[in-house]
């Protein structure tokens, strides 16, 4: 099945629910195009098919399942238009959230970042930590936006960015992580220089650039070929 953490205080069954699957979607541990049963689920998790039935639906329309008609409930393959989307979103987002940073951004927020910096170099010595460091990633992002009291913008972007994440995650297994951190910490360096004149091009090689090494994963004969939805072509590259 799937990595069943433990239920938090206070979470209802619902949050349970929709915390566990949606996460094991996110994970890849349920993959792209693989089926879920509800009934399995709910007796894995040891609760009702209520609250499963209920997530099922959130996560449809989060473009993260679909239900065939007479034949089941399945994990969407990753959508090279939703992909696009998320990219387009972050790209434009991002650049003006740093913009702002480097007009104002609080010594606490910029400790946060250079702590989460830290903890990724940390991570990148060993293997088998891909989707650690893809949450310290998102980490690292929310904490820019959580500094300009835009938190709710970057919400905005973890909504459209469900397939987008997913192929991130996949590169990141494929992938040393040494270049990322580097651009974390020239975020950090634009950040504390107040060097907004290079927000425009560093913003572009950090967000688009690297949905150019996802070519490969997308290609006929990739290992990952059955997690993608080949019904538009990729258009990011």
């Amino acid at each position: 099945m799937f990595t069943i953490p433990r239920k938090l205080i206070n979470e209802n069954n619902k949050e349970y629910s929709y915390r566990v699957i949606k996460g094991a979607i996110m994970s890849l541990e349920l993959k792209p195009g693989q089926a879920i049963s509800e009934i399995e689920v709910a007796e894995a998790l040891q609760i009702s098919r209520t609250p499963i039935r209920e997530v099922m639906a959130k996560l449809r329309e989060e473009n993260l399942v679909e239900v065939r008609p007479q034949i089941g409930t399945y994990v969407t393959k990753i959508d090279p238009r939703l992909i696009e989307e998320a990219a387009f979103m972050r790209y434009t987002l991002e650049r003006e959230v740093l913009k702002l940073s480097c007009e104002d951004f609080s010594v606490e927020y910029l400790f946060e970042l250079k702590k989460i910096v830290s903890l990724q170099e940390r991570m990148s010595e060993a293997e088998g930590n891909a989707l650690e460091f893809h949450e310290l990633d998102n980490q690292f992002h929310r904490t820019i936006f959580q500094g300009n009291q835009k938190e709710n913008v970057w919400k905005a972007i973890i909504r459209l960015s469900t397939h987008y994440n997913r192929i991130r995650l996949l590169s990141e297994i494929e992938h040393r992580y040494d270049l990322a951190i580097e651009q974390h910490k020239e975020i950090i360096k634009i950040i504390e220089s107040k060097q907004v004149n290079k927000v425009d091009e560093f913003v572009r090689n950090h967000i688009l650039e690297p949905t150019k090494n996802w070519e490969v994963l997308y290609a006929k004969d990739s290992p990952y070929t059955d997690y993608f939805d080949y019904t538009h072509k990729m258009p990011v590259f």
